[in-house]
């Protein structure tokens, strides 16, 4: 890469970066009203509960993974999806699986997908709300839970 090729590089990666962060402000509001939803009582502490519990309840995590995913696939600049760890999780944990009786038998092998999908959609949620409150613009010394957001983009 010559040194143009760098600049013209840079500059994508600038404009992907600012429009993630206005995609997230513009959203704010309902990310974090999104947020305070799942780390409610009756979602985010029942629900894990309910894998230890070995209740079919515990099923329903896929339901709130895929609207938190489908909160953060609004947010994505234009052209960007996320990343392929990130797409694997979320298939594994949040594909719409039904429970079986059967599953009973291996229970943590069916269930735990379902609370890792949630768990790693929370924390990018979570992320995306706090850098969206605490940044006028992308730093270029990124914070650690920044840069987990701008991977989750496949921007870095």
């Amino acid at each position: 890469m010559g040194k143009e090729d760098h600049s013209i590089y840079f500059t994508d990666l600038k404009e992907n970066d600012n429009q993630l962060l206005a995609n997230i402000k513009a959203k704010l509001p309902e990310l974090e009203t999104l947020l305070e939803e799942i780390s409610s009582h009756w979602v985010y502490e029942d629900s894990i509960y309910r894998l230890y519990h070995h209740s079919f309840k515990v099923y329903g995590l896929q339901n709130i993974t895929r609207r938190i995913v489908d909160a953060l696939k609004d947010l994505a600049p234009e052209g960007k999806s996320f990343c392929k760890e990130f797409e694997e999780i979320i298939k594994a944990g949040a594909s719409g699986k039904s429970f079986k009786s059967e599953h009973n038998k291996n229970w943590t092998h069916h269930t735990r997908p379902f609370v890792e999908a949630f768990f790693h959609a929370k924390y990018f949620l979570e992320m995306v709300v706090k850098y969206g409150k605490e940044m006028k613009e992308p730093p270029d010394i990124l914070p650690s839970g920044w840069a987990a957001v701008l991977c989750l983009y496949d921007l870095r």
